[in-house]
């Protein structure tokens, strides 16, 4: 199972070290920042399961933070902890109630506490199965909102993606393997609509398999998606041994015995807009985007390369 990412605004160094060596020893993996900008630079570049966030820093209030975390459509279901000496009534009341976080905690604190609150935190997160326990995106629920908010919205457009030949890549490479690849794709999808996109653009993953979607404007999915197959075909090969990164395929042995050279992977990418509608239902939504989505298969059984197909 991968490591919980927690993110931690503390802009105080000898609790920002104390913080960050006592949760690595716990076995998460831990992002710290001394400010606002640069808390908000991580986010853009890698989703945490959870955010500790001081209140007092150099360049913004923890407050700010906590906003900028609610209104974007691809972290707004972080959980956010607020770690603060501001203790009076109401700061609590911006903190719990402005900001919706999961809980206020007042310095000076005992760090066993604080990390169960963390850890009950992180579990009451996963049990409303809202994240993907290997990337952290958006899953499930969160993505069951969004597709049924589509049904009445005017100017969207819908992008699945399925990572083809991931199974064959996990058989032979091996599962974990196959988790850094899934990490490597929710990687590169933040990046990218961080980079191109805008705070209301959705990005999430499918609960089963390597299937990703996301929700933005039919501009801005053009010039997000041709980003993707780009970067992903120039990047994915570095999962590869040196052997299949040579040859630009993978060698595969069956349960025969027999062994099979297989394309390496790619991106097979759909998008579809409210223009082809209306939808009544996500059931005809969804299936309507996969075929979409299915139809690029088709290329790039011809190009090796990763397609995208415009419905």
């Amino acid at each position: 199972m991968s490591k919980d990412t927690l993110l931690i605004v503390e802009d105080a160094p000898d609790i920002q070290m104390l913080l960050k060596i006592f949760f690595s020893s716990q076995g998460y993996d831990v992002h710290v920042a001394g400010r606002g900008s640069e808390a908000l630079e991580l986010l853009r570049k890698k989703l945490p399961n959870l955010a500790l966030l001081d209140v007092n820093l150099p360049d913004m209030l923890g407050y700010d933070i906590g906003k900028a975390i609610r209104a974007n459509a691809r972290t707004r279901h972080v959980p956010i902890i607020f770690l603060t000496a501001r203790t009076e009534k109401q700061d609590m009341l911006i903190g719990l109630g402005e900001v919706e976080a999961e809980a206020y905690i007042a310095k000076p604190f005992d760090i066993e506490l604080l990390h169960l609150e963390v850890r009950n935190t992180l579990k009451r997160a996963k049990h409303k199965n809202q994240t993907h326990p290997v990337t952290n995106l958006p899953t499930a629920e969160a993505i069951g909102e969004q597709l049924r908010g589509l049904l009445t919205r005017k100017g969207w457009a819908l992008t699945t993606m399925r990572i083809e030949q991931f199974d064959s890549f996990t058989q032979g490479y091996g599962s974990v393997s196959g988790e850094e690849v899934l990490k490597f794709m929710a990687l590169l999808l933040n990046e990218v609509v961080g980079e191109l996109g805008q705070p209301e653009d959705f990005a999430g993953q499918m609960s089963t398999g390597a299937e990703f979607i996301l929700i933005s404007s039919p501009d801005g999915s053009r010039s997000i998606t041709k980003r993707l197959a780009e970067r992903f075909d120039a990047e994915i090969s570095l999962h590869y041994n040196y052997r299949d990164r040579k040859a630009g395929m993978m060698k595969l042995t069956d349960a025969q015995g027999n062994e099979q050279n297989l394309p390496l992977m790619s991106l097979a990418i759909g998008v579809l807009d409210e223009t082809k509608g209306p939808f009544y239902d996500i059931r005809e939504l969804t299936e309507t985007a996969e075929a979409v989505r299915h139809s690029a298969r088709a290329v790039i059984s011809n190009t090796g390369k990763s397609a995208t197909i415009f419905a």
